[in-house]
């Protein structure tokens, strides 16, 4: 153990010493103050390096506890685990001192260094749990948690041991592993006396061993041996109190913990937080009861006081706004200073105490409140209280209120003294404590960072608190007074918090030392170099900062040059400095202007000053008194000023000291340059001096240089402009002036152009000559224009007039020329008309166009206009309709889109029905001529479709007006029926998606979960899904309804919300930059998140990458990747400013606090080489070199998933910090390398790989010796080989005797059991006459047949239509009736069904299955087309190149499901009279031997079983008993015996009575016990001897359970005697379970219900797969026989190994030697042609007879295509089925291990049917091997069988008609024909066209019109009839 410890210690002081203290740039940011905040500003700056240091711990484990600094020297002492270093003051380390670990346990009292301990000792941590600095003796004491709390005294120079008491018990301060956990005061009383050590602590559940708080003699020796002895102690009284034991049945965890310390005037005081005892008896925070809750208090002792008398606890905490802050977190003891104290009362020099409190008085370490204040209280004010206390308590007022110490309440007794300030009790009326609590005054609160340490001092009269808080930050806070807190900076002190509470400032103040678990750092106290600007440093609330007003620069007064000089420091805002300058702005073309500058608040500059403008010029400065004067720059330094960056450039002037070379004042000035304006307007509105010269049209500065007077603008009326103008409308290729109104219009001058207009069309100029009138008018010359296409029917042009070529007018209304085309766009009549009347189009009905009028030929009525006498379109259109459905409840907005739909919304009001009910338009909706919205009324049941009506006009409607639709609108039911998912998080977002019919249909969806909406997004016919809301009623289920328009949609629809998802776990917690790299997230309800996605936010960027959700409580996701620039090519790990999930609209998690996620830079490659080409010899690895390979992980190094291909072969990988190395795979030749990491992939170049040269000769002497060895290896090996043959003959001899003896064991067994089981059988079959099996009725046992697991299938019922529809639908489905007789419609019909791709197998299976149903009446009928489809079938398996043996191997085809319904219908009486019997004996058979023997009830294994899979694996003890059973139905009959096992569970013993009573009875009408829903109406009672009666149960309170297992009760557990009487009584619920009310009880009858999933016998449904269900209240899994384990590698459990498992199949062989005369029974009925008198069925020689044709006329000469052939069609597709089932022939029920049994046995049957040979091996299933010598035998009678029946003479087709005649008129009326008819009609709705177009192709179908009557039948069919 110690020798791997010294050497990590070696290493790690080595690397620490050489790089530890490293100088890091601190990031500070000034918040905005929260609660009283002056107008702070947030600032964020970078400090000078040297200024802040770091030291961090050496090993993770050893973290930081405490801290104390030399005043003298300001050398840094810091306690951590295991450790105690020494650092200077700029935190390098000069000593450490080692303390631990070292072994111990913390049960060990005295510790094991005084003597030996029993308990196991490990190597245990030593956690530093006070660190005190002892001045006087220049000694440090340093005590920890090892050895009960022993404590070392060490010298502060260089920490060497002085001495370490620990014999004593006064020697063991605490055994209390944590560190903020003992608090310790050194009290000083003058040079002569010693000092003594006031020590406070916790106890941890051990007051005997430890005092909470005591005072200890501090010796001056160090080895003394009265160090910490207690002050004064005899018999009674001691220096010290101890927590009662009493408290502690009280409260189990009680414990006082001590937060801080200090001595002042003549008293010691602790702050303490503590449980409240409360009014009565709690229990605690342990117990399930109330939440414990906590006082924080603070205790006062007398320094001198050796009795402890004056011990008076006091409860403090604050009041903030209605908020209490009770929990008490870090306090610190400072002055008041001056402004504080006056707002205090106190005088400046007394202490007050400052507190960190949290909210409330509950811990709640999990969800604790982040909440918490800063608090003050005055030290006098504490003392006063307490003195009123005491004075009241003398007086004999109330009780001494000390609840945790006198666990009675003890009343004050009265005295006559007089209390002082100073008095320090008496032993009566004491310890005392206060009931009523001191109030702090608060002073600054935060509710996010919670506030975890303090320290303050006074600094020029202001105090200053620094707070540090949970995330690693320093607020620095000014406290004013009591209601003014002012928190002015806040700093990230340590990288990961939280701030531990000690804290200490240098020597000098400049510095205050802040840690973490992991870093200590010196910051400095201020920061005032981050503030650049007079006004940021003296706004920033820091007292420590004021303004060097010529250096420029924000600092500390001391470190101001000549500070105490007038106005060179400004600590005030008001005396910055200011400067104003006049003139303030000058035009660039202006050069060396004066400049006079006035400044304020300057100091005196006798040394000079200059004058900068920026980096532009810079000159000398004139200084008369506060004024200075400059010039502006000359002409080579004037801004040039572009166009595009506006007209004026704002530079800086400064004034530049000449003493210090700096600028320390600074003024804006700004130059101007006119000529950049291009227009009038513009010019006159800038600010500056500008003018414009009309008629030369340019700006300027200077007015003197316009040419005319007349000519000179100055404001913006002046200007020449165009006036606004109404809308400029010009028809296309029409010729027409353009006139506009101005103002100012100059008149050109001689030599100056005159007007033009230009326009820009399409991008193209057009100048047209214009004329001006006068000085307010111009006119274009008439002109015509034209613009491209008609997808525009108006074109605004831009026009701008101009003169002189390009001097252009002002158009401030920016006038447009409107070009216009009457026919684009408007295509109809009522487009043209509602065109803007100034248009003047009219449409022209002659040319069926919109035109303007001038061009529509005369007469007048030739043409439509707008409010004209023909104002009115005729024909109008309606071209489309939304939605096409809707519910019959109305409210459906229709849209209806067509042309000349009015051109006023009166001529369409109340004119439009749809399907034959009123349409309300709506106003907003109406686009006049295009656009109908209406509102549907409510319309009738009987009202199913019809189409749209519109009338145009008022009054009556004539024909021309009147538009109809052509598509219709239909009335709709929508339905709902579910919803997916049904849960979601309470915080919503989760897409749910609704399924129903018809919920595409109406206008609008509205979806509400309870009384609150979730969002609509998308739907279709069957389904709409919608995005759930927060929810606002927290968790549980909600109802779910839709409305459709006014149609409100209800069904039982609920959705969950459960709580949100929670994250506990993020591993690993890093990732490299490209992220993808796998994060396994662990946490509560992941599972019902849809796209649960993981993210990063960096630098305002987000990324995201997706999470796959494993369990509820695990999800794995790919890392995002860091949103970094990678440019940057950071080497330094970063942490993303968000991390966290987007978990649909979870915002808790989208930011994690709690994560560390970090981010690690990328791994690097370097190229392979030079040339990107490397070449290698075969087997030689590749090395990849880089960097960054293994991530810097706290963990030690990080692993990534690399992944290296040569060419596309992967390489096995080592992988270090700077290489990969890749084991090249067995390749040559050239192959490009690619490595894969993350989210980079990256080619470092090509290897090319030679092989080597030929063999050398050292190669060809190895080869020979190896030969030689090789021989040598042989010769030995045949030598060994032929002893161990020897030896494995002898153990082969002994394995055969062994054999023998388990065979004739085996055999026996069989015989016994066989024996016993024949005379069950027999006493069965004397039971068996033909009346005695329960065989089902015809039409049952078809229906089980042809529909599977469908019990009430339609073909069994009624028709059901509407009456108004039955009539029409009648006829439809008769004349549909007689296509399907119709044989060329039916085979087309069918062969069309088959060809289309939806045609699924089941259904064909479906559609053969109700053709058969329908043709029941006809099977000669069926009989033919059957035929016909199966010639079909083998002809395309033919062509197909199929193996003809696969030829009706599968249901494929409807033919095939076809003929097993024909062998179904014509084999009911073979099996009723023939097969039935022996197959109902194989069922009894397999049922009595199972129950002979053990079944386990849950997963169904039985001791006795044909199926490996389903057999009990273990020696399992039973008995058999008999128990003597009353008959439930008649009490007087004689008792029955049935006979039952000790091992069976109650439910398997009342199905063997039930068996037993009902022994002829058929299943269905004997009483269930089983049945699970039914299964509480029969109850099994015991009678117990007389007046005694006890309920028997599976599971009831007496149900053993251990560990995690539950075991069912059987008739052991209740120890039932042989022969017991029984009777099976109805349940009663009331006396449930008792015996004579008293042992038995059950908790609820409800509860039991809960349970039956998992009782009952081994038939329950459940027992198909097995599977342990845990108790829904508790977890535990049931069981009854066998355990069953979850994992397949497990399945054995403590069964045993696999080995001796495998004995217990020779149960297999027992079981099936006693089964066997009954399998023989039944293959032998089935496969001979004449048995007991019965003829084989005409059936089977027909059909076989068919197919041995068939296989003639295809030329199949093989016999075992033939014989696989019959195979396939009788024994397969009826036998096999019949067989596994026999729950389709009788009335019986089959449990899961009869079901086992009997596919053994069909299986045996489908071998015994194959030609083909079974190979069998080791290897081979069980039930091949079972009756591998058996199926010889069966195949050969498989093979008589088929050859007798091809020898029998033929039948002809007349004797097969009539037989199959008499089959059909025997159930003419077993089915519905119209039912089965409507059932296949569905196929035809779904393929109408498909069906039609192949009876139009089919000449037969043509000849006899079949499309056409199909299409009959649709009509009548169909809804709109």
């Amino acid at each position: 153990m110690t020798s791997p410890t010294r050497t990590w210690t070696c290493f790690f002081v080595c690397c620490f010493l050489s790089s530890l203290v490293l100088p890091v740039t601190l990031q500070t940011v000034v918040q905005a103050s929260q609660a009283h905040s002056a107008g702070s500003q947030v600032i964020t700056a970078s400090l000078q390096e040297e200024e802040y240091a770091s030291f961090r711990a050496e090993n993770p484990e050893w973290t930081f506890n405490h801290l104390a600094v030399d005043y003298r020297n300001g050398n840094v002492y810091l306690g951590a685990v295991n450790r105690i270093y020494k650092l200077s003051p700029g935190l390098e380390v000069q000593v450490s001192h080692e303390t631990g670990p070292d072994e111990d346990n913390r049960k060990c009292y005295p510790p094991r260094i005084v003597q030996p301990c029993s308990e196991p000792l490990t190597l245990t941590n030593n956690v530093n749990k006070m660190l005190l600095m002892d001045y006087r003796e220049n000694r440090l004491l340093a005590c920890g948690s090892l050895y009960q709390g022993i404590c070392k005294l060490l010298r502060l120079d260089d920490l060497f041991k002085l001495g370490e008491p620990f014999h004593k018990k006064e020697h063991y301060l605490s055994g209390v592993n944590e560190s903020g956990s003992v608090f310790g005061v050194i009290v000083s009383y003058g040079n002569a006396s010693p000092d003594m050590l006031f020590v406070a602590t916790a106890v941890d559940g051990k007051p005997e061993y430890f005092p909470t708080i005591s005072s200890r003699k501090l010796a001056r020796n160090s080895e003394e041996d009265g160090m910490f002895a207690y002050v004064f102690h005899d018999e009674f009284v001691a220096s010290m109190i101890k927590i009662p034991s009493d408290t502690f049945t009280v409260i189990p965890d009680f414990d006082i913990y001590y937060i801080y310390g200090f001595a002042s005037g003549n008293f010691v005081y602790f702050l303490t937080l503590q449980p409240e005892m409360g009014g009565g008896p709690t229990t605690g925070s342990s117990s399930a009861g109330r939440e414990q809750v906590y006082t924080s208090k603070i205790v006062r002792l007398c320094k001198a006081d050796t009795a402890f008398n004056s011990y008076v606890e006091v409860p403090i905490g604050c009041i903030s706004g209605n908020v209490e802050y009770r929990l008490l977190e870090a306090a610190y003891l400072s002055k008041a200073g001056a402004i504080l104290a006056r707002s205090l009362d106190v005088a400046p020099d007394d202490d007050v105490l400052f507190a960190v409190f949290s909210k409330g008085q509950k811990r709640r370490p999990r969800q604790a409140s982040q909440d918490s204040a800063l608090c003050v209280f005055s030290l006098r004010k504490i003392n006063e209280k307490i003195k009123e206390r005491l004075q009241s308590c003398y007086k004999g007022e109330g009780t001494l209120d000390l609840a945790w110490l006198k666990v009675k309440d003890i009343p004050c007794s009265s005295a006559l003294l007089t209390i002082d300030d100073d008095f320090c009790g008496l032993d009566m009326n004491a310890p005392l404590g206060v009931s009523e609590m001191v109030r702090g005054k608060p002073l600054f609160s935060d509710a996010v960072d919670k506030m975890t340490s303090v320290i303050a001092y006074v600094y020029k009269n202001h105090s200053l608190v620094f707070v540090g808080t949970k995330s690693g930050r320093m607020k620095k806070i000014r406290v004013d007074g009591s209601s003014r807190a002012l928190q002015y900076e806040t700093v990230q002190a340590v990288e990961n918090g939280p701030i531990l509470r000690d804290m200490a400032f240098s020597s000098d103040h400049h510095y205050l030392y802040v840690m973490s678990e992991s870093q200590l750092s010196r910051v400095p106290v201020e920061a005032c170099g981050q503030y650049s600007t007079c006004s940021e440093c003296l706004g920033s609330g820091d007292p420590h900062c004021g303004w060097c007003v010529l250096h420029n620069m924000c600092t500390r007064k001391e470190k101001c040059e000549r500070s105490s000089e007038p106005r060179r420091f400004a600590s005030d805002i008001k005396q910055c400095v200011r400067l104003s300058v006049h003139p303030n702005n000058i035009s660039v073309s202006q050069f060396s202007v004066t400049l006079v500058l006035e400044a304020h608040n300057v100091p005196e500059l006798s040394a000079g000053v200059n004058c900068t403008f920026e980096d532009l010029a810079e000159m000398n400065g004139l200084v008369e008194g506060n004024r200075i004067k400059c010039s502006s720059p000359a002409e080579k330094e004037m801004p040039r000023i572009i166009v595009d960056k506006g007209d004026h450039q704002i530079v800086q002037l400064y004034l530049k000291s000449k003493e210090t070379g700096l600028a320390f004042a600074n003024t804006s000035f700004v130059f101007y340059n006119c000529s950049v304006h291009k227009s009038c307007l513009s010019c006159v509105s800038s600010p500056y001096q500008c003018h414009w010269c009309k008629y030369r049209h340019d700006c300027t500065h200077d007015p003197r240089t316009c040419s005319f007077q007349e000519g000179r603008v100055k404001k913006p009326e002046g200007c020449p402009q165009l006036l606004p103008a109404d809308k400029i409308l010009v028809p296309v290729n029409v010729v027409k002036p353009i006139t506009l109104r101005a103002k100012n219009l100059p008149q050109p001058q001689s030599g100056q152009r005159g007007y033009e207009c230009l326009l820009t069309i399409q991008g193209n100029e057009h100048r047209v000559p214009a004329l001006r009138f006068n000085s307010s008018s111009v006119q274009c010359q008439n002109t015509s224009y034209f613009y491209d296409g008609m997808e525009m029917s108006s074109l605004p042009v831009e026009l701008t007039v101009i003169w002189n070529g390009d001097f252009s007018i002002d158009n401030p209304a920016h006038n447009k020329v409107h070009l216009y085309k009457c026919d684009a766009q408007r295509g109809s009549c009522g487009l043209c008309l509602k065109a803007d009347p100034l248009f003047g189009c009219v449409w022209c009905k002659g040319e069926n166009r919109c035109t303007l009028k001038q061009h529509c030929p005369h007469p007048e009525n030739q043409w439509l206009e707008h409010n004209g006498i023909n104002s009115k379109c005729t024909h109008p259109r309606i071209t489309q309709i939304t939605p096409l459905r809707g519910p019959r409840e109305g409210g459906v907005l229709v849209t209806i889109r067509g042309e000349n739909l009015g051109l006023e919304f009166t001529e369409i009001q109340g004119n439009v029905k749809v399907a034959g009910v009123d349409c309300t338009p709506i106003r907003e909706g109406y686009i006049p001529a295009e656009q109908i919205v209406c509102e549907m009324g409510k319309a009738q049941e009987s009202q199913y479709t019809g189409n749209v009506q519109v009338c145009v006009g008022v009054g009556e409607c004539r024909p021309e007006f009147m538009a109809k639709s052509s598509k219709y609108y239909y009335f709709v039911i929508p339905r709902i029926s579910g919803l997916k998912p049904n849960r979601g998080p309470v915080s919503g977002g989760t897409i749910v998606n609704i399924t129903g019919s018809h919920l595409d249909a109406g206008s609008n969806v509205s979806i509400m979960f309870k009384d609150q909406p979730c969002t609509y997004l998308r739907r279709g016919g069957q389904w709409l899904t919608c995005r759930t809301h927060a929810s606002l009623n927290g968790y549980g289920n909600v109802s779910v309804s839709v409305s459709i328009n006014k149609a409100h949609l209800q069904k039982d629809l609920r959705f969950e919300y459960v709580e949100d998802p929670t994250i506990t776990k993020i591993e690993p917690e890093w990732s490299i930059y490209s992220g993808h790299t796998p994060v396994t997230v662990t946490g509560t309800n992941l599972d019902i998140i849809q796209t649960p996605l993981i993210r990063a936010k960096y630098n305002g960027h987000e990324t995201l990458n997706l999470c796959q959700v494993l369990s509820p409580t695990s999800m794995l996701c790919q890392a995002p990747e860091l949103p970094i620039s990678l440019a940057r090519q950071q080497e330094v790990s970063e942490r993303p400013d968000e991390f966290g999930f987007k978990l649909d609209d979870v915002q808790a998690l989208m930011a994690l606090n709690s994560t560390n996620f970090i981010y690690h830079p990328n791994p690097e490659f370097e190229p392979l080489s030079v040339s990107g080409v490397l070449e290698l010899k075969p087997g030689s690895p590749i090395i990849l070199k880089g960097r960054n390979f293994l991530p810097p992980t706290n963990s030690g190094n990080g692993k990534l998933n690399y992944t290296v291909l040569i060419g596309e072969k992967p390489c096995v990988l080592t992988v270090s910090e700077t290489q990969l190395l890749c084991e090249s795979p067995n390749l040559t030749g050239r192959h490009k390398v690619l490595a894969r990491v993350g989210g980079i992939e990256f080619s470092p170049g090509v290897v090319h790989i030679t092989s080597d040269s030929p063999l050398s000769s050292t190669a060809i002497i190895g080869i020979a010796a190896a030969g030689a060895l090789l021989i040598l290896f042989i010769v030995v090996v045949l030598i060994a080989y032929k002893r161990k043959s020897r030896e494995s003959d002898l153990t082969l001899k002994r394995l055969q005797m062994q054999m023998d003896n388990l065979e004739s064991r085996v055999a026996l067994e069989c015989k016994e059991a066989f024996a016993e089981l024949q005379t069950d059988i027999h006493e069965l079959t004397s039971d068996l006459d033909g009346a005695g099996i329960p065989f089902l009725d015809y039409r049952t046992y078809t229906m089980r047949v042809l529909f599977p697991g469908i019990e009430e299938h339609p073909v069994l019922r009624d028709l059901e239509v509407p009456g108004y529809r039955q009539e029409q639908v009648e006829k439809g489905l008769k004349l549909f009736g007689q296509l399907i007789n119709n044989k060329v419609f039916l085979l087309c019909f069918i062969r069309t069904l088959e060809a289309q791709r939806g045609f699924s197998m089941r259904d064909r299976g479906n559609v053969a299955s109700l053709i058969m149903t329908v043709l029941q009446s006809k099977l000669e009928y069926a009989t033919d087309v059957l035929k016909h489809l199966l010639s079909d079938l083998i002809e395309r398996n033919l062509e197909s190149k199929n193996h003809p043996k696969l030829l009706l191997r599968r249901t494929e085809s409807v033919a095939e499901k076809m003929l097993t319904n024909w062998f179904t219908f014509l084999l009911y009486k073979f099996l009723k009279e023939c097969a039935g019997e022996p197959l109902f004996s194989l069922f009894c058979a397999i049922k009595q031997q199972m129950e002979k023997g053990p079944i386990d009830s849950i997963t169904g294994e039985a001791r006795y079983s044909l199926s490996e899979d389903k057999l009990i694996r273990q020696q399992i003890d039973y008995k058999t008993l008999v128990v003597n059973c009353i008959h439930p139905e008649n009490e007087k009959s004689p008792e029955i015996q049935v006979k039952v096992l000790n091992c069976d569970t109650i439910s398997q013993v009342k199905e063997k009575i039930l068996d037993a009573i009902y022994k002829n009875v058929p299943h269905s009408h004997r009483l269930k016990a089983t049945d699970m829903d039914l299964g509480l109406t029969i109850c099994l009672e015991w009678r117990q001897g007389r007046g005694q009666r006890m309920i028997l149960q599976d599971e009831d309170v007496t149900t053993k359970i251990e560990g995690d297992w539950k075991r069912l009760n059987m008739l052991a557990h209740y120890q039932v005697p042989d022969n017991a009487v029984m009777a099976l009584v109805p349940k009663q619920v009331t006396a449930y379970n008792s015996v004579n009310n008293s042992t038995v009880s059950r908790t609820s009858a409800s509860k039991y219900e809960n349970m039956i999933k998992y009782t009952g016998s081994p038939d329950s449904l459940r027992s198909r797969t097995p599977m342990i269900t845990p108790d829904l209240e508790s977890g535990v899994k049931v069981w009854h026989l066998v355990k069953n384990h979850e994992h397949g590698d497990q399945k054995e459990g403590d069964r045993g190994s696999k080995m001796v498992s495998e004995i217990y199949l020779t149960r297999l062989l027992a079981t099936k030697g006693t089964l066997q005369k009954f399998v023989d029974d039944l293959f032998e009925t089935i496969f001979s042609t004449a048995h007991r008198g019965s003829a084989l069925p005409l059936a089977i020689k027909y059909m076989f007879d068919f197919l041995d044709e068939q296989a003639d006329k295809h030329n199949i000469h093989d016999p075992h295509v033939r014989h696989t052939w019959k195979s396939n069609c009788l024994p397969l597709r009826f036998w096999v089925n019949v067989i596994k089932n026999p729950q389709f022939v009788f009335d019986i029920h089959k449990s899961s291990i009869t079901d086992a049994c009997l596919s053994v046995v069909a299986q045996t049957f489908m071998d015994s049917c194959s030609t083909s040979e079974h190979r069998l091996g080791k290897d081979s299933p069980s039930n091949k091997l079972l009756y591998a010598k058996d199926i010889p035998s069966y195949k050969s009678w498989v093979e008589r069988y088929y050859s007798d029946i091809s020898k029998m003479p033929a039948i002809s087709d007349q004797d097969m008609n009539a037989y199959l005649a008499e089959q059909s008129r025997m159930h003419m009326n077993e089915f519905n024909t119209m039912s089965s008819l409507s059932e296949i009609y569905s196929y035809v709705g779904k393929y109408t066209e498909e069906i039609v177009c192949s009876l139009e192709q089919d000449d037969a179908a043509r000849k006899q019109r079949l499309a056409f009557k199909l299409e009959q039948v649709v009509a009548f069919m169909s809804l709109e009839s």
